[in-house]
């Protein structure tokens, strides 16, 4: 049902596998999959999502997870990762592994900040776009339909990520990668 219950869950039980979405209703799943890592670094995480972006595979693979499948996956398939999983090796849906090679293929020799913000979740990166439009976390909440706090939220672990620390370094980083121009910029 949530992560916290996932977790307490592991604290309490033994297991072979996890499988997880990345879709909570009270903590981010990248965050989980860090906790139940740092509980249980041997056990393989597979994460059945419908996110179908680069940002949540790579981020998932990164926090820990081996694999990655899509929720309407056929019962053979999520057998199948569960298996390849389970012998220590990593397993991509077939849209995943069409996503990653498609990023491989499609990245240009860029600079380093432009490959930090495709680390960025998606959401991370619409927070970044509007933070350094010049909204304000009351505005972005009420355009994204989420809580000032989770706005908050989402741009602190984007600026972890990008090393700023400062609105005002967000928007030159915005400036340097072409995210925004300055002239559109008040």
């Amino acid at each position: 049902g949530s992560g916290q219950e996932a977790i307490d869950f592991i604290k309490q039980n033994r297991c072979d596998l996890i499988t997880m979405d990345l879709s909570l209703p009270d903590l981010n799943g990248m965050d989980v999959i860090g906790r139940i890592r740092d509980l249980v670094p041997h056990i393989p995480i597979l994460v059945v999502s419908m996110h179908s972006d680069f940002g949540y595979i790579q981020e998932s693979l990164q926090a820990g997870a081996k694999g990655y499948i899509a929720k309407e996956a056929t019962g053979d398939k999520l057998v199948q990762a569960m298996d390849t999983i389970t012998h220590n090796d990593y397993y991509l849906d077939g849209f995943a592994s069409q996503e990653v090679i498609s990023n491989l293929l499609t990245r240009e020799s860029k600079s380093k900040e432009a490959d930090l913000y495709d680390l960025l979740t998606p959401r991370e990166q619409e927070i970044f776009r509007l933070t350094a439009e010049g909204l304000s976390n009351q505005e972005i909440a009420g355009q994204l339909s989420i809580t000032p706090k989770t706005v908050d939220n989402h741009r602190t672990n984007l600026m972890k990520k990008l090393d700023v620390h400062s609105k005002l370094e967000l928007v030159r980083y915005a400036v340097k990668i072409g995210l925004i121009d300055m002239e559109s910029w008040k």
